[in-house]
């Protein structure tokens, strides 16, 4: 139940604190007085899209809260627990801020939140009800919703949608399949190509490197073999090798130690010089002897190097590429064999998946059509109330095409006049009955909700009504108060005599500037709106006395 509501710089309001009760809450006033400006800003707590257009002029932003009382709900707290929100004293506060860029932020406990959670807390908090929501009655896919909403059936819904989606997923992989297969069948024999010319190379990753390396040192055998022998001269086989001498100082050393055993040192880092020394001389004899002019090798390497460069011109820039290239191939023309296998097990799984669709779209029609009959029995009861005794409505279900939502069709036939055939409704019902339609369909699909009050917002439901029918459209307002919080915006005294806490709304001047005001009136003050919407502008005595009236007999 929505207890307060805080509006600042929107639209023509500067600022304003209502303070709501449970039971039937009206608001009335002129003709553009800013009485839809409520219901408005009520709609951005409950996630409706925000614009920057709304914020009252010269302001930064504009900003909308609501406190609602939500003492002892479950779904309520299950929606706020992931995102670590508490509710404090059974309270909430929502709030909403525009700014002048465009963007808006949400906020639920003074925290902030994304617009998306304000959605999904909605339904438990609040149903606004205005002309475009008349407007949507006319849509056959609306219809078959708000249908399945009194049928409470949303557990078998879901699970036909899946269904659908997963029916529709199987259809659109073996389309893609069939589309694609003679396509692929071209290209198979391309493909087998690749992968036989990249498979019959035998690559190796690291050979490119290895070969190149080889291939320089055939085409330097005698620069290289001047090299080694030259270096071996000097580490072994001179005079004065670098063996030779590093002997030579060993010798002195020794003598050196006998008497002074400090250097005792260098008497070992001289035996391990010798030892490389004569490790390298090793190792550079040895390549000596390998060294040797092989022209048909080097004519080997080079035919093996030009065919590694010439896959790499087709197939990547380097082994590696080439050997990712060919696994791309391979997967390719494994999907090509086993496409066959895969769809004839698309179309089996689609069968299955269709059959399945079919047996629970069956029973969601079953289900539709059993709530329908009782909709249709309680509608006409509401319509009765209504000054529409005589109206038959019916709801009609025929065979669609698949969707999310089934196989059917509703459309929603209504007979306003005795001996009519019931049509659609937008064209056989005028706009006050389609107004009084829209009431009585509401209070058919709002269920009780125990211990906790929602709120139910109708913005103008009295569009086109007037005389008896206006009576009825109270007096039904006035029996939804009594299980649910109602505010409803409206242009009829009669209607405006029942309710149980009764708000003006009208513009006023203040510093040069029009700014809304909303004013909770009390009896003395009550009875003059009325009055006013009876007479017009001036109060005559005779519009005090039917306003008493009117509001004497709405208790009644």
């Amino acid at each position: 139940m929505l207890l307060e509501l805080v509006v600042e710089n929107y639209a023509v309001v500067e600022r304003l604190r209502v303070h709501f009760h449970s039971g039937l809450n009206l608001l009335t006033g002129e003709t553009g007085s800013g009485k839809s400006i409520v219901v408005d800003a009520l709609g951005l707590l409950l996630g409706a899209r925000a614009s920057a257009d709304m914020i009252r002029t010269g302001e930064p932003r504009a900003r909308v809260a609501g406190i609602f009382d939500v003492h002892d709900h479950a779904p309520i707290r299950r929606l706020l627990e992931p995102a670590g929100l508490e509710i404090e004293d059974g309270e909430l506060l929502i709030e909403r801020e525009i700014l002048s860029g465009g963007k808006s932020r949400a906020f639920v406990g003074s925290r902030p939140v994304a617009a998306s959670l304000l959605k999904e807390l909605a339904p438990f908090l609040a149903d606004i009800h205005g002309q475009h929501d008349q407007q949507l009655l006319f849509s056959s896919d609306a219809q078959r919703d708000l249908l399945d909403v009194f049928a409470a059936h949303s557990d078998l819904l879901d699970r036909v949608a899946a269904l659908y989606q997963q029916w529709r997923a199987t259809a659109a992989e073996l389309e893609k399949l069939e589309r694609t297969e003679q396509e692929k069948l071209r290209l198979l024999d391309l493909w087998s190509f690749q992968r036989k010319e990249i498979e019959s190379a035998a690559l190796d990753p690291g050979e490119e490197a290895a070969l190149e390396n080889q291939r320089r040192v055939l085409q330097n055998v005698q620069r290289l073999e001047e090299s080694a022998s030259t270096a071996y001269t000097a580490v072994y086989d001179g005079p004065e090798s670098a063996v030779s001498l590093t002997r030579t100082a060993a010798k002195r050393v020794d003598e050196l130690c006998r008497i002074d055993s400090s250097l005792e040192s260098l008497r070992e880092h001289l035996k391990a010089a010798d030892l490389s020394l004569q490790e390298v001389s090793y190792t550079l004899r040895d390549y000596l002897s390998r060294l040797e002019a092989n022209p048909g090798r080097l004519e080997e390497i080079e035919t093996r190097l030009a065919a590694i460069d010439k896959l790499k011109r087709k197939y990547g820039q380097s082994i590696a590429e080439i050997l990712t290239f060919l696994d791309q191939v391979r997967r390719q023309i494994a999907a090509v064999e086993h496409a066959g296998e895969r769809m004839d097990a698309l179309r089996k799984e689609q069968a299955g998946l269709a059959a399945e669709f079919e047996t629970l779209a069956a029973g969601l029609s079953e289900r539709r059509n059993s709530a329908a009959r009782k909709l249709e029995e309680r509608v006409e009861a509401e319509l009765a109330q209504l000054a529409m005794e005589r109206t038959v409505f019916r709801i009609e279900i025929a065979r669609a095409a698949w969707s999310p939502s089934g196989t059917d069709r509703v459309d929603f036939l209504l007979s306003p006049n005795l001996g009519e055939e019931p049509r659609p409704i937008e064209k056989v019902a005028s706009g006050g009955e389609i107004s009084r339609f829209a009431l009585a369909l509401k209070a058919c699909l709002t269920a009780p909700q125990g211990a906790h009050i929602r709120t139910l917002v109708f913005d103008e439901v009295d569009a086109g009504v007037g005389g008896s029918a206006a009576e009825g459209v109270g007096r039904r307002l006035k029996k939804l108060a009594s299980s649910s919080q109602v505010l409803c915006v409206t242009h009829l005294p009669q209607i405006a005599s029942f309710a149980d806490h009764h708000y003006r709304v009208e513009k006023q001047e203040s510093s040069g500037r029009t700014v809304a005001v909303v004013e909770e009136l009390d009896a003395a003050a009550r009875l003059r709106e009325v009055g006013r919407m009876l007479s017009g502008q001036t109060l005559t005595p005779e519009a005090l006395k039917n306003a008493e009236r009117l509001i004497r007999m709405s208790l009644a």
